[in-house]
């Protein structure tokens, strides 16, 4: 799926965002492999070129969520006492508002550019990824070679990133891994019910919600889209196992000897 997003414009299809009235619905056929939608626009040239969105959504928003996230949890753990006390509110906070009706919050705040749509998803989704590396921070600053480090005179800054921020990293991956389809998911919420993506940009979530209008005419406008959107969720979901099975020292089993 990211090989073809990221070819697509290069790949012999059609124009998305080109209509052809004639050809209004029409089912999946030579000229159309999907068929066309209530525009007559190309459904499988969309659909390639709405992967293109979900992805972007899915990797823009998680690098919103660590850039904000990991400073945050790791001068919480580190610091401790009031600095801790003080920041973990900040999270409660964010916490205490449903992931959507923020996402919508700031998309009034910061507009409509796609852009900004992804900055809103990262600013509603950076508390997990805080709370993850806060909990990494404090358990991983009690061990033995954090100690020796300051037995030698290393100041905070050394033991953050040579020590602490390393040995942190491999669930923070994980989570991450795990928050790309929560991030999908979003993005196809909002844009079906239309404060997504603005037109012509296409997208799964606003195809799913034009293809719903027309459900019992041509019910393929609403399978494709969705069945893509799951697909693409559940390749984060297993890359995210995955992940966490290599990461796990734990699951790693040693091989017999000859």
């Amino acid at each position: 799926m990211g090989l073809v997003a990221l070819a697509a414009p290069m790949l012999p299809i059609k124009d998305p965002a080109r209509q052809d009235l004639n050809a209004i619905l029409a089912s999946p056929g030579p000229e159309h492999p999907l068929g066309t939608d209530r525009l007559g626009r190309d459904t499988l040239s969309r659909l390639i070129h709405g992967a293109r969105t979900s992805l972007a959504v899915g990797v823009l928003a998680q690098l919103i969520v660590l850039a904000v996230g990991i400073p945050v949890g790791v001068i919480s753990g580190f610091a401790g006492a009031r600095v801790d006390n003080l920041l973990m509110r900040g999270v409660d906070i964010v916490y205490a508002f449903p992931d959507l009706l923020l996402i919508i919050l700031l998309r009034a705040i910061f507009g409509g550019s796609p852009y900004m749509m992804f900055i809103a998803i990262g600013l509603a989704s950076w508390p997990t990824i805080a709370r993850l590396v806060r909990g990494q921070v404090l358990s991983l600053k009690e061990g033995e070679y954090v100690l020796a480090a300051r037995a030698t005179g290393a100041g905070g800054r050394h033991i953050i990133l040579r020590h602490l921020l390393p040995n942190a990293l491999g669930p923070v991956i994980v989570a991450v891994t795990f928050l790309v389809p929560k991030a999908i998911l979003a993005e196809a919420a909002l844009s079906f019910i239309g404060i997504g993506v603005s037109p012509p940009t296409s997208s799964w979530g606003s195809m799913v919600n034009e293809g719903y209008g027309v459900i019992f005419v041509a019910y393929e406008q609403v399978l494709f889209p969705t069945i893509a959107i799951a697909l693409l969720m559940m390749a984060f979901t297993f890359l995210g196992d995955g992940l966490r099975d290599l990461l796990d020292p734990h699951t790693i089993q040693r091989k017999p000897r000859a």
